[in-house]
């Protein structure tokens, strides 16, 4: 039996993240792919997650995650999709949701490419909600 190729490689990796919180695991190892690498980098400057690395060592691109420390529990309470295959969801820049009054952030695809909420109200810019995280 051949491994399963995702059709919705964003809902996999979040779905990675979430099971790796929930069993209290500090790292998680996703396939590489640049809007993977982008919604990462994201979280990290977000704070919701201490490192990204990619690892180029492999046959194939890897992203490391670091959730969290050793010593600590991860930032991440809940991550859910948003934006899915079957069902695309679109905001204007004005309708970008808020999560937790401020305490979470949305990840949105605009057309200046992939963004926090926030980032894509300030630049004045609507797009696709991929996901919010608190």
């Amino acid at each position: 039996m051949s491994s399963q190729v995702s059709t919705d490689p964003i809902a996999d990796m979040l779905s990675r993240i979430r099971n790796a919180v929930a069993i209290n695991k500090h790292e998680v190892v996703l396939p590489h792919s640049n809007i993977k690498e982008e919604i990462s980098k994201i979280l990290k400057n977000a704070n919701f997650i201490n490192n990204v690395t990619i690892d180029k060592k492999t046959k194939f691109k890897e992203i490391h995650l670091e959730l969290s420390s050793e010593d600590q529990n991860s930032k991440i309470t809940e991550i859910v999709r948003l934006s899915k295959p079957g069902r695309r969801t679109y905001v204007k820049a004005k309708e970008i949701p808020t999560v937790k009054r401020g305490r979470g952030i949305v990840i949105i695809s605009t057309s200046k490419g992939i963004m926090s909420g926030e980032s894509a109200k300030q630049s004045q810019i609507g797009g696709e909600l991929i996901c919010k995280v608190y």
